[in-house]
């Protein structure tokens, strides 16, 4: 018994329907290739202008890269005063990775004396999962390049190629 043409589309169609494939996280690297340094006197505010030109999600990572230095994460009072003695993490390998694992705001500073108050400080805003959907335009704003295939642009190809091997157009 043959298999209609039309019954393989249906089929397909049914199949592929709610199938979507969405890459979740990215990485960054903090300062792309300069990586996580001292900023030079003019440049004080390099890692937030770094920071606002990214759509960062929840599960996201940041790498620090960075030679004898650290990195904290701290409260908003305390990055504003460059206090560095409470804070919510800590790191001093020289390359950290740091998950973004909720929405809201994240306050980096470098744990070496005189460095925050130099510039080397950073404000990381994760966008909350309203935020994170579609626009009007389809876009989503925080995929900063997520890879993203949906049924609903595959299926019509792949519709219009079975139809046309089997004559049916």
């Amino acid at each position: 018994m043959k298999t209609s043409p039309l019954f393989c589309m249906i089929f397909i169609f049914c199949s592929l329907q709610y199938f979507t494939v969405v890459v979740h996280s990215l990485e960054y690297d903090v300062g792309d290739t300069k990586g996580w340094v001292v900023p030079k006197p003019n440049a004080t505010n390099i890692y937030n202008e770094w920071a606002s030109k990214k759509r960062f999600q929840i599960d996201d990572s940041i790498r620090f890269k960075y030679g004898k230095d650290s990195v904290m994460v701290v409260s908003d009072t305390d990055y504003k005063a460059c206090n560095s003695t409470q804070p919510i993490f800590f790191s001093n390998n020289g390359n950290t990775i740091f998950k973004l694992d909720r929405s809201g705001y994240f306050y980096f500073i470098s744990g070496v004396s005189g460095h925050c108050e130099r510039g080397q400080k950073m404000i990381i805003k994760v966008l909350a999962v309203d935020e994170a959907s579609p626009s009007a335009d389809g876009n989503t704003p925080g995929s900063s390049g997520a890879a993203s295939i949906s049924c609903s642009s595959i299926v019509p190809m792949l519709l219009l190629v079975v139809a046309g091997t089997a004559r049916l157009l």
